[in-house]
């Protein structure tokens, strides 16, 4: 090792001890331990233009192991990110450019937010799979306008946490070549060492699950680190595992390779200790040689010219292939033609009745033939969700222009998969599973939250009229703890063509994800709904006279029981108006005067109708108004009985109607 890249490399583990020890916060023992790896990588590999972070050719770098962002900070300080000095002095500070985890469209350079352990080895397969079903689409014989790699650095926790199993499975069997992994194995873990929970051999297992696997048994050996990254880009069949044997903590005399070094500050007097330890003869914080700092300068010079000849590559294509040139600046400004949305087709139906799943079918399958870039698949239920885009084919290891990703029975890894395809760049997705499995890929749903990601969930089979398979398949509280996700659009539909409009919604909105909630059971076409949905609620039946006596608010397939209410009501000279509401989310958007045109607020007589939990509806119906759900499990019967013992019908909702107007 020179003496230069030695520097460089302990420059690295002193800026990110300097920032955890100013923070009082952090993790110091991973960015010490990884650092050597991470410098090879960066230096040596990774494709990128620091002055433009978004150029799309670029390598993609995912930090699985997030806590160690400090590590990821000083690497793009070093590498000439907009990250300054005083933004590494910020770590973890409020409003600071440099969080305690890595955060998406928050620092130059992060490509996904990391943190929630193995959430990033999943992402990192989207977006191998996104590089690879661009290339599939532009690239020509003559001109690779897609060439890059996915690389990620993970540790032990990565590897012990479902959803990398779940995700690495698929990358193996996907033959994604160019995802390559550095596995930072240092057998630690918060609570001590690793085998007091942690012994399988994880080579074995990832060549079990078709990847290639290399080791490096010296963490610190930068030749060999190079050498295992070379030999894992010439795989081009499998991912590539390289297992490096590190020591958290390098270089601290009294915490190296100890538990405590993960997550607290070295503390002055051992870091002291470690600068000596390591020949840093540098007393001051925060301090970069200039002999490394030229260094790191000439290494910027080096990769801004991978971007100017991809330019240059780009202007050639432009001229030989002029409309995919278009194609490929389209698929890239996530915009999408407003015109897409103005076919009267999309919500036109030609059954009287039919279930939100087979709706939301039909209309995925017309979008997909207006959004060339929109893939999209299933946790192995398409038959069931109706998300498979008919004649588009699959994607696998053979076909690379397929638009149905099958995700098998892969719940948490599948939404983790679609925020990485989505931060990749370049393509519109879709997932789909039953609602009750929504709890199983929660933590995905909350990131796409958290990243502002346009994620579509599809969620099917949406309440207690699942039926005969009973209480464990049967939705009670997943709706309402949907709702309770900031930045999380939940969309149920009364009908077919609201589950159109709850489609139009979701792919105009770029920032936030969009679960739609939609019904097994037949559902009739009301000819009341409409395009207000797009309000997120609307009044879909007037009362006759000036003033109703009562709102009745329904969602999804609770809308046509309480118009078959109304007109029981009516007869009984009660006037009811009655309200759609298929989101509250978008109905809180609107403005004051829209929604207080909708729900008066001097029209205090409310009753809310879901079949799911009634918590939270008090924000709609107030303290004279009243809620007909379900507060507990479900049960195995037919569908229509289950809801009827529950509930869920007209003659609840008149009778109940009735009491609260009588009060």
């Amino acid at each position: 090792m020179s003496n230069v890249d030695n520097q460089s490399i302990n420059t690295l583990r002193f800026l990110a001890v300097d920032a955890v020890e100013k923070a009082n916060s952090g993790h110091p023992g991973m960015p010490m331990g990884a650092a050597s790896m991470s410098y090879v990588l960066w230096k040596d590999f990774m494709k990128f233009n620091p002055q433009n972070p978004q150029w799309p050719d670029r390598d993609r770098f995912v930090l699985s192991a997030g806590h160690g962002s400090a590590l990821l900070y000083s690497l793009l300080h070093l590498f000439g990110y907009d990250v300054s000095m005083e933004d590494l002095k910020d770590f973890r500070q409020w409003g600071s450019k440099t969080p305690g985890h890595p955060e998406f469209n928050h620092t130059p350079g992060v490509e996904t937010t990391t943190g929630p352990l193995g959430q990033g080895i999943a992402n990192a397969v989207g977006m191998a799979m996104g590089e690879q079903i661009l290339a599939a689409h532009f690239n020509k014989e003559d001109i690779d306008l897609v060439d890059h790699y996915t690389y990620v650095i993970a540790g032990d926790g990565d590897m012990m946490e479902g959803i990398s199993t779940e995700a690495a499975s698929l990358a193996g069997n996907l033959k994604l070549g160019k995802l390559i992994v550095l596995y930072d194995d240092n057998n630690i873990t918060i609570e001590g060492k690793t085998d007091i929970t942690f012994t399988e051999d994880v080579g074995k297992k990832y060549e079990a699950l078709e990847w290639q696997v290399l080791k490096v048994e010296d963490g610190n050996d930068i030749d060999a680190i190079a050498a295992a990254i070379k030999e894992g880009k010439e795989e081009t069949e499998r991912p590539t595992l390289i297992m490096i044997k590190t020591i958290i903590g390098f270089g601290s005399p009294n915490k190296a390779d100890n538990p405590g070094v993960h997550g607290a500050p070295l503390g002055l007097d051992e870091i002291k200790l470690t600068r000596q330890n390591l020949g840093w003869a540098h007393k001051e914080d925060f301090y970069v040689p200039q002999e490394v700092r030229k260094h790191f300068e000439d290494i910027i010079e080096d990769k801004k010219k991978e971007e100017v000849n991809w330019k240059a590559k780009f202007e050639e294509y432009k001229a030989k292939y002029p409309e995919l040139a278009k194609e490929w600046e389209e698929w890239n400004s996530n915009e999408l033609a407003k015109e897409i949305f103005e076919d009267e087709d999309l919500w036109n139906f030609t059954k009287d009745k039919l279930a939100t799943r087979s709706a939301s079918g039909e209309v995925l399958n017309k979008l997909a033939q207006k959004i060339p870039n929109l893939i999209g698949g299933s946790a192995d239920l398409a038959p069931s969700n109706n998300t498979y885009l008919k004649d588009l084919g699959s994607f696998s290891k053979d076909n690379r222009k397929g638009r149905n990703i099958h995700y098998g029975v892969r719940e948490h890894g599948m939404g983790a998969i679609m925020n990485g395809l989505l931060v990749h760049g370049g393509l519109r997705t879709f997932v789909g599973t039953f609602l009750i499995f929504s709890n199983y890929m929660r933590p995905a749903i909350r990131l796409s939250a958290l990243m502002n990601l346009p994620a579509i969930y599809v969620f099917t089979h949406d309440s207690v009229a699942v039926g005969e398979d009973g209480p464990t398949h049967q939705p009670i509280e997943q709706v309402m703890s949907l709702r309770l996700i900031p930045n999380l659009r939940v969309f149920r539909p009364a009908d077919a063509k609201e589950t159109a409009f709850g489609y139009i919604s979701a792919f105009s909105h770029n920032d936030g994800p969009t679960a739609l909630i939609l019904t097994r059971q037949n559902l009739p076409i009301l000819k009341e709904s409409g395009k207000d949905a797009l309000k997120g609620a609307y009044i879909i039946k007037k009362e006759k006279g000036e003033r109703p006596d009562i709102i009745i608010i329904g969602t999804g397939s609770e809308v046509h029981i309480s118009l078959e209410a109304y007109d029981i009501l009516q007869k009984e000279g009660i006037d009811a108006r009655i309200v759609s509401m298929p989101s509250w989310e978008i109905f809180e958007e609107q403005e004051e005067e829209y929604k207080n045109e909708i729900l008066p607020q001097d029209i205090e007589k409310r009753l809310a109708v879901e079949a799911g939990r009634t918590i939270g509806w008090e924000r709609y119906v107030g303290i004279k108004g009243g809620i007909i759900g379900i507060d507990k499990f479900g049960s195995s019967a037919p569908g229509d009985i289950v809801l009827k013992e529950y509930g869920i019908s007209v003659e609840n909702i008149v009778n109940s109607a009735k009491e609260i107007v009588n009060k």
